[in-house]
């Protein structure tokens, strides 16, 4: 028992000790975890008492909780600071737990106690709650397998593994291919450059030992890159890289691997009754069907491409007007945008940049939600898994609620990208239990940090999905913060967005980073007035990206995935200087999981009722009225998933909303 991760944890918060946890532990860790696992499922499956919501439902929640434990620090650790050694891990670890949760979801004894206590679910006596839990347990099981036989059951077994094992592959293989690479800039190539993007590359060529300023495939070095950098040539580089990510040849190409992931997504559907995995993947979701989603898309596309299309003939002029007599790439498109916006709007990033710095928004952030929800936040002097990270109390009239921990700056060991994890979950069955929240970003690292105004909403985004996490109040982990329908979760974090562009908020905490002063009203009211600049192109580029998802899933799996982007994109009539904002190689979010795969519209449905969302705060007095913000946290973010989603939205707006307010936002009406 001296391995840390079996032990009970004494630390402040019952954090995990990350001072006394070595890579050499997880291993053993997770062997005996599994086994106490089985032993616990075992326990459920060998009792000769009829089956009760307490002795099946509820010890069925209750188990596991070693296993969940560990693989909160693991899956932590893999993702934002990983190492050879737990990339190896996760390998491993991959169809080894896919095996494990394979033999609880086919266990015949444990599904035919779940169906039984389905089949008299009406006369249970269940609060609310408990008739959800029941209801998702119940229809987990079914669209696990649990009621095939025989060959099939064997060949889901399969299935599964298999597709645990092509995520985490494909996952690394993108790591390895945004850690390789990098280009070095000599004194020349910095002309033009703002100085805090020259200070970001500073940074990340002594992250590299370099010796010299690098611009590397993090999102936060390479898009500031090809909309300053005056070279034409080093932006195509720069933008020829970022592209082929997972698509280089060799060991690191994605490409085989996506083309195998979607045809055993395909079989694993038609196994449990379904034509594709698309109408499998929705059942569940808000949309339902895949015509639901291709609907809304469609209904987005066309006002998006229009609105591109003329934005694409004002940038070739200016770009012909620097003599380049050539059509406009998409390593010009924001080269030529910024120079457009600081035209029209007399925006420039370069000025814009000092009064987004990074502590700051953090601040404002907090102070939003101290004032939305009443929180307050105590910073902890704990160890952690990176000195990058940093680590708040969260408290509510003195109680305490949650341990927030944000993990801000791109590096080599983290994946790319941002992201919301939860270490522990909000519960309180078996016992009380208070979460363990992670806000993971990727922004480039100087002193002071300086975001741009796209990085400071996604620092808002991501707050908004943990305070998904800070404010659940349910009885039961499975369906605790943000444990809810994929299309209904992007709803929080893109609601919250709103609250770093009220002016308040920006003339308070959007101060320079140098003068200390503040925004000066002329230039923040010249950014509220650019909200909808190029969102043409952010609009196609998105929902591009995901039309070419649902059509890999909805319909025969394509043999070359490459070739049915392709035709997507042709069909669409795409833009030729516009790309999709993650081509298949690199779309982590449809093929490192199953997560997002056949769900990348959700980000786009969520918008659909965030934009209502908001509106109903601003019809109801100002973005801080309280009794919306009751409303907010009674109905959707304390709630989780023990309701049905549409209920939480209807029970928050008294009605579901139409997409009328989204191209309002977009300015795309």
């Amino acid at each position: 028992m001296t391995n840390p991760l079996l032990q009970d944890w004494d630390t402040p918060f019952a954090l995990a000790p990350f001072d006394r946890i070595s890579d050499n532990d997880f291993s053993p860790a997770l062997d005996s975890a599994l086994k106490a696992h089985d032993a616990e499922i075992a326990a459920i499956t060998d009792q000769a008492e009829a089956p009760t919501f307490a002795n099946t439902i509820e010890a069925l929640k209750a188990a596991g909780r070693a296993l969940d434990k560990i693989l909160g620090v693991f899956f932590t650790l893999a993702g934002a600071d990983s190492n050879t050694a737990r990339e190896a891990l996760q390998r491993e670890f991959s169809p080894k737990l896919a095996a494990h949760f394979s033999e609880i979801s086919g266990n015949k004894r444990l599904f035919r106690r779940v169906a039984a206590l389905w089949e008299q679910r009406d006369r249970l006596d269940l609060d609310p709650e408990q008739q959800r839990v029941l209801m998702l347990t119940h229809r987990g099981f079914l669209r696990a397998g649990a009621a095939l036989q025989g060959a099939e059951e064997s060949r889901m077994k399969e299935i599964k593994a298999r597709l645990a094992s092509l995520g985490t592959q494909f996952t690394q293989n993108l790591l390895a291919d945004e850690r390789d690479w990098s280009m070095t800039l000599d004194e020349a190539d910095l002309e033009g450059l703002p100085d805090f993007l020259i200070d970001a590359a500073r940074a990340a060529g002594a992250e590299k030992q370099a010796g010299a300023p690098v611009i590397t495939l993090s999102r936060s070095l390479i898009v500031p890159f090809l909309q300053f950098s005056p070279r034409r040539d080093l932006r195509e580089r720069a933008f020829r890289a970022w592209q082929a990510r997972g698509a280089n040849g060799g060991e690191h190409d994605n490409r085989a691997i996506a083309a195998e992931i979607l045809a055993v997504r395909e079989e694993r559907a038609q196994l449990l009754g379904h034509d594709n995995f698309a109408a499998y993947k929705l059942e569940t979701e808000m949309a339902k069907t895949p015509e639901a989603v291709r609907d809304l898309l469609m209904a987005v596309w066309k006002p998006a491409r229009a609105q591109a299309e003329a934005d694409e003939r004002i940038l070739t002029r200016m770009m012909q007007d620097d003599g380049v007599n050539d059509a406009l790439a998409p390593w010009d498109w924001r080269y030529y945008a910024q120079k457009r916006r600081a035209a029209e709007h007399d925006l420039d990033e370069a000025a814009l940049k000092p009064y987004f710095q990074l502590d700051r928004m953090i601040e404002a952030a907090f102070a939003c939600a101290g004032r939305l929800f009443g929180l307050a936040f105590r910073p902890l002097d704990l160890p952690l898994y990176h000195p990058d990270c940093r680590a708040w109390e969260v408290t509510r009239d003195g109680r305490h609620l949650a341990v927030f921990i944000g993990d801000y700056f791109a590096r080599g060991s983290k994946r790319s990208g941002a992201w919301c994890s939860a270490m522990r979950g909000q519960a309180k069955f078996p016992e009380e239990q208070s979460p363990v929240v992670i806000n993971v970003c990727n922004f480039a690292k100087s002193d002071p940090a300086l975001l741009s105004h796209d990085d400071a909403r996604t620092l808002f985004h991501e707050f908004g999905h943990a305070l998904h996490q800070i404010l659940s109040d349910v009885t039961y982990e499975s369906v605790s913060g943000t444990s809810v329908a994929r299309d209904f979760v992007e709803l929080p974090s893109q609601l919250y967005e709103h609250w770093l562009d009220q002016p308040e908020v920006l003339e308070e905490f959007a101060t320079h980073a140098v003068s200390g002063a503040p925004m000066p009203a002329e230039m923040r009211d010249k950014l509220l007035g650019a909200a909808h600049f190029d969102m043409g192109f952010q609009t196609v580029e998105y929902v591009a990206s995901a039309l070419v998802d649902l059509a890999f899933h909805d319909g025969p799996a394509p043999r070359d995935p490459m070739a049915r982007q392709a035709e997507v994109l042709a069909a669409l009539d795409m833009p030729e200087a516009i790309t999709m904002r993650h081509a298949t190689p690199q779309f982590a979010h449809v093929f490192s999981g199953d997560g997002y795969a056949s769900g990348y519209y959700s980000y786009m449905w969520s918008e659909v009722m965030d934009a209502d969302a908001f509106a109903a705060f601003e019809e109801a007095g100002g973005a801080f009225d309280p009794g919306r913000a009751r409303a907010l946290e009674d109905h959707i973010l304390s709630r989780g998933g023990s309701r049905d989603a549409a209920e939480l939205y209807i029970g928050f707006r008294g009605r579901l909303p139409g997409v009328e307010a989204l191209l309002r936002g977009r300015g795309l009406d």
